[in-house]
């Protein structure tokens, strides 16, 4: 278990063509963006750039986890069924535990929004080592489809409609024995149950 209070964010974005130079990348600013509105707990993010080749995610996920300390990694791109999009195999073969949820969740928020969801094929998975563990969570592409899955589906008055997966990510780092995680409610609450629930500091 961490005695440490900084969360290390590993954000992942994998495109080909983000990562030749030919377009601009949008998915790592716009997660560093969500993070920086999201979290009260202090944080820094280890952040890479790479292609959409297994090998290479594969062994970009190793690093973040079992060498830069990551506690959380978030990968955006290269979910969907086109034979280049293998971030999900390149997911699976470096986990201990799969985390199913998170993707059936993602895909019933996306299913709000476009019937394509379904083509989603975005999984989550616990990675351990014998000193350390993190969760890796594969999210979509788009900025704005990555805001709606973190945060959920809000009514006209602002409350929770439907869930976004990150209410559930502090109290899974808990698990795993990494660090405490708050979160700006107005943006997303995180969910813990009442026994795991530290006092606010003075």
């Amino acid at each position: 278990m961490t005695t440490r209070n900084e969360l290390i964010v590993g954000l992942v974005s994998i495109s080909d063509r983000a990562s030749q130079g030919v377009y601009e990348d949008k998915g790592v600013p716009s997660l560093q963006e969500w993070l920086g509105n999201a979290l009260t707990t202090p944080w820094r993010a280890e952040t890479r750039l790479i292609q959409d080749d297994a090998a290479t995610i594969s062994a970009t996920l190793i690093e973040l986890v079992d060498t830069c300390g990551c506690d959380l990694v978030l990968t955006t791109g290269g979910t969907g069924p086109a034979r280049r999009d293998v971030t999900p195999e390149a997911t699976l073969a470096v986990a201990t535990k799969p985390m199913p949820g998170f993707g059936e969740q993602m895909r019933q928020i996306s299913l709000n929004f476009v019937p394509t969801a379904i083509l989603s094929r975005q999984v989550a998975v616990i990675r351990e080592t014998p000193a350390h563990a993190a969760l890796i969570i594969n999210l979509p592409g788009q900025p704005k489809s990555i805001r709606e899955t973190l945060e959920g589906l809000k009514d006209a008055d602002g409350k929770p409609k439907v869930p976004g997966i990150f209410a559930a990510v502090p109290y899974c780092i808990d698990l795993i024995g990494g660090p405490y995680i708050e979160t700006r409610p107005e943006v997303v609450a995180a969910f813990r149950p009442k026994s795991a629930i530290r006092p606010a500091k003075n």
